[in-house]
């Protein structure tokens, strides 16, 4: 709050925030007799000799004493006028959409111009470039500590965006990120969010990084985007909770975003960064956009932003040889079928038989888990073993007869034919 003061004879206007109009009260009344510098010091918060030095300016200089001596002049640490009109052009020709922090760091990585992020927000905002934005009133939601150490909990998510803008199709983005250290553990580029891409992704990720202990997921959201090829939804968390299971990975199921705001933030902070990254770097397909995360992008991120967890401890477990082995299984759809009487069984319209696999005894009504990977071989799987079996050739069509020609059909007469208005009575 400011305070006009009017000061005679010249009656010249002298403005005055609230702590320099306390000041000048309480050292006039030292002036006057009425408090002693100590005193003044004390109610001021300052030392006997700057009441002094203050004291002597106010007799020297009456209201004006008060006042900074560099108030209304420029500053010494203004932008130079061509430095100024060289920031605002370049921000204007290649970092137009670009945010205050990011512009800053754009600035002084690519032109060698280095100034604290808050001159170029003013800049920015003077020239009408950038806009600050309102702040939305939230649900109230309390604060939860970050895990501990390094694997313990991993968030994970898609996101669909037009990442290469106008340059390609809209795209997911899957990415992982340690709740303890807000690291970027793995991202890659997929056409959707289906069951073929998240087990790709995990499997890469568990070959590379070991086994999380736990993995927070969406509920809902995550895996029912409605993608022309990633319909399979409910499908996809099944799936994924299955292969989890058979490595021993917990997973957590969040009842909303805000649950999972780690990987949430990560993607407001990629849809804007990564997308212009890209841009920059004129890069507009998936196989480019996955070279430059693995190559570039992900280390620099983490440099910049990954803090220290409150343990160094990895709780990534290593694979186990068995483990490793039965990736390929576990990493493949799975899904159940009855033995019939026969011994036959049936899978997506066709039909198999079941042929003897000793030392293994097979029964009919047992259930068979069929194994479905990706390259579409398929394998049946009954208590830990491996079945032998043979494709069948269709079975044969019911030929549905249609009535003969002579064949009379049941006629009902119509309303208005003359049996209808016959009266029976007469």
């Amino acid at each position: 709050m400011k305070i006009t003061i009017i000061q005679n004879p010249m009656d010249q206007l002298i403005i005055m925030n609230q702590k320099e109009a306390k000041r000048y009260e309480i050292i006039q009344k030292t002036i006057n007799k009425e408090l002693t510098g100590k005193e003044a010091a004390k109610i001021l918060n300052l030392t006997d000799r700057q009441i002094r030095r203050i004291k002597a300016k106010i007799k020297e200089k009456g209201l004006q004493g008060i006042i900074h001596a560099n108030r209304g002049k420029t500053s010494n640490r203004k932008i130079p006028e061509k430095e100024r009109k060289k920031i605002i052009q370049t921000i204007k020709e290649k970092y137009y959409d670009f945010g205050p922090t990011f512009a800053a760091e754009k600035l002084q990585e690519n032109h060698q111009i280095k100034r604290d992020p808050k001159t170029i927000r003013n800049l920015m905002i003077q020239e009408n470039i950038w806009k600050p934005k309102r702040k939305k009133k939230e649900k109230h939601r309390h604060w939860r500590q970050r895990r501990a150490s390094y694997g313990e909990l991993v968030q994970h998510d898609g996101s669909y965006e037009f990442w290469f803008e106008n340059r390609g199709e809209k795209c997911c983005l899957l990415a992982s990120i340690d709740d303890a250290e807000g690291r970027i553990i793995q991202a890659k580029f997929a056409e959707h969010e289906g069951v073929e891409p998240t087990f790709n992704f995990w499997k890469e990720y568990i070959e590379t990084h070991g086994k999380p202990h736990e993995i927070y997921v969406d509920k809902f959201s995550t895996y029912s985007m409605n993608h022309k090829i990633a319909k399979e939804n409910q499908d996809t968390l099944t799936q994924f909770e299955r292969a989890m299971r058979q490595l021993n990975i917990g997973v957590i199921k969040a009842n909303s975003s805000q649950a999972k705001g780690r990987v949430e933030r990560l993607f407001e902070t990629l849809q804007d960064r990564l997308i212009k990254e890209l841009r920059l770097n004129n890069i507009s397909t998936i196989e480019e956009a996955n070279k430059f995360l693995k190559k570039v992008y992900i280390k620099k991120f983490n440099d910049q932003f990954s803090v220290q967890p409150r343990f160094k401890t990895n709780l990534h477990k290593k694979l186990t040889a068995k483990e490793r082995k039965e990736l390929p299984s576990i990493f493949s759809r799975h899904y159940a079928r009855t033995i019939r009487n026969d011994y036959t069984l049936s899978f997506k319209n066709d039909w198999y038989q079941i042929k003897e696999t000793p030392p293994l005894a097979i029964f009919p009504k047992e259930t068979v888990t069929v194994e479905e990977s990706f390259d579409k071989t398929i394998r049946f799987k009954l208590r830990g073993k491996y079945l032998n079996y043979e494709k069948m050739p269709e079975k044969p069509v019911k030929i549905s007869l249609k009535p003969a020609q002579w064949v009379l059909t049941k006629n009902i007469p119509s309303k208005n034919h003359p049996w209808r208005k016959l009266n029976i009575n007469q």
